[in-house]
C-alpha cells in the first residue's frame, strides 16, 4: 500500500518511521507546506520508501491532487485541518485517518461526512491518538466481550518519569491544548444521564507498577465519541493522570481566569489575554527537553457476561525510546494511527464510511500490532459488582 502523511512534526515523523519499517507499505509520501521540514524527516529516516512533498493543506485542489496518489492518508496536522483533509480524501477517493480534536466539534463535523464517504467507497476514522484513540479502541474491545455494558472508566496521563516543581509536569503536546482540557467542562455519563462536571475536580488516588501515588481528575474531551456510541450506559467518565498536587495548582490558574481564551484585561490602555502571558511564562519551565516521559493508561469496562458481573481492564505503561529519542507519547500516538491506517489499507478494516475507533477497529489485532512495536497493552478479566 501507499500511504501519505500530512505534517512533518513529531507525530507525522514517528508515523512515517513506523510506515517505512512496515513490510506491507511500499511507499510513503510526507508532505509539509515547508518542504525542507519534510526533507529533514526523509533524511533522518533514511529509507528508499519515503519521499518529501510540498503541499499547502489550505489549498483544496493542491491537497486533493497530492492525496490522490496514495491509498491511505494520515492527517498529522493541527486539528483545525481535520474536516478539510477529510473532504479532500473523499473527493480523491482515498481512505483517511486523523489524530482527533474535539474542540469546536471538529470530530463531529468529520463524522457528519459518513454519507459522502460511503458514496465514495472510502473509510474515514477520526480520533486516533491515545485519548481519544487508544482508549476508544480498548473500550470497544471490552464492550464486545460483554453481554451487557454498564460502566466505562478511562484513565490516561503523559507524565515525566522524574517529576520536578513547580507543577510536577512536563508537556508532551501543546500547552494551549492542555489549558483547554483543564478549562472547559468535562462531559460524562452518570446514573444514565449525560452531565457536565468542572475539569480538575473529583480527584482520586491511582497506582501503577513503578508509579504511585498518583492522582486522577476530570478533564474535557476524553470521552469523545464514546458518549454517542454508548448513550445508554450507566457510567462513562474520563480522568487525566498526574502527580499529586498538580490539579490543585492548575485549578488556581483556572479560577483566576488565567487559562481562558475569551478573557481580556486592560493594561495601561492595551488589551491583553492573561492566558497568552501565562503560556509564554510556563512553556519553557515545563518543556520536556531531553527528560524521560511515560504514558500511563487504564481502561475499565464493566457489565454482565453470562449473568455474572465482569470487568475487563486494559493497562499500558510506555516509556521514551532513548535510541531514537522518541517520547513515550509520540510512540503511543503515532504507532496507533499508523497501525489503523495500515488496517484500512490491507482491508483488515473493510467497512466504508466514517466511524469512530470503538466501532470499527479490531481490538485483538490492534493490541497484537502495538506489541510488535514495543507498546504493551495487558488485559485482565475480573469479577465485578458493577
Amino acid at each position: 500500500m501507499k500511504v501519505a502523511v500530512l505534517g512533518s512534526g513529531l507525530m507525522g515523523k514517528e508515523a512515517a518511521r513506523d510506515l517505512v519499517n512496515s513490510p506491507g507499505v511500499i511507499e510513503v509520501g510526507i508532505a509539509d507546506i515547508d518542504v525542507k521540514r519534510a526533507q529533514l524527516v526523509c533524511q533522518s529516516l533514511n529509507s528508499p520508501k519515503i519521499h518529501a512533498y510540498q503541499v499547502d493543506a489550505g489549498n483544496m485542489a493542491e491537497l486533493t491532487a497530492f492525496i490522490k496518489q496514495f491509498d491511505v492518508v494520515i492527517n498529522a496536522l493541527f486539528y483545525s485541518f481535520n474536516e478539510t483533509v477529510a473532504r479532500a480524501a473523499i473527493d480523491a477517493g482515498v481512505h483517511s485517518v486523523d489524530l482527533g480534536g474535539h474542540i469546536g466539534h471538529v470530530t463531529d463535523h468529520v463524522l457528519e461526512l459518513d454519507k459522502e464517504a460511503k458514496a465514495a467507497q472510502v473509510t474515514l476514522i477520526p480520533d486516533l491518538g491515545v485519548a481519544p484513540g487508544m482508549i476508544n479502541i480498548l473500550s470497544g474491545f471490552g464492550v464486545s466481550k460483554l453481554d451487557q455494558v454498564n460502566a466505562i472508566r478511562l484513565f490516561v496521563g503523559g507524565i515525566p518519569v522524574q517529576p520536578e516543581p513547580p507543577l510536577e509536569y512536563n508537556h508532551v503536546f501543546s500547552m494551549e491544548g492542555l489549558f483547554d482540557h483543564y478549562t472547559d467542562p468535562s462531559t460524562i455519563i452518570r446514573h444514565g444521564k449525560k452531565v457536565e462536571v468542572p475539569s480538575l475536580t473529583e480527584r482520586e488516588p491511582l497506582y501503577f507498577e513503578r508509579f504511585g501515588p498518583l492522582e486522577a481528575f476530570h478533564t474535557s474531551g476524553g470521552t469523545s465519541t464514546l458518549l454517542t456510541s454508548y448513550p445508554d450506559i450507566d457510567t462513562l467518565e474520563y480522568k487525566t493522570i498526574r502527580y499529586p498536587g498538580h490539579a490543585e495548582k492548575m485549578k488556581l490558574l483556572v479560577d483566576l481566569k488565567l487559562t481562558r481564551n475569551d478573557y481580556e484585561v486592560d493594561v495601561h490602555g492595551v488589551k491583553i489575554k492573561p492566558r497568552e502571558v501565562v503560556l509564554k511564562v510556563l512553556d519553557p519551565i515545563v518543556a520536556l527537553k531531553d527528560k524521560d516521559d511515560a504514558v500511563l493508561l487504564r481502561v475499565q469496562v464493566g457489565g454482565k457476561k453470562g449473568g455474572l458481573g465482569t470487568l475487563y481492564q486494559y493497562e499500558m505503561v510506555t516509556y521514551k525510546d532513548r535510541t531514537n529519542q522518541v517520547t513515550a507519547m509520540a510512540r503511543a500516538t503515532a504507532n496507533t494511527i499508523s497501525v489503523v491506517a495500515q488496517m484500512i489499507g490491507n482491508a483488515t478494516i473493510a467497512k466504508r464510511g466514517v466511524y469512530p475507533p470503538e466501532q470499527v477497529v479490531p481490538g485483538d489485532l490492534y493490541i497484537a500490532e502495538m506489541a510488535k512495536r514495543g507498546v504493551i497493552i495487558s488485559e485482565k478479566q475480573l469479577p465485578s459488582s458493577t
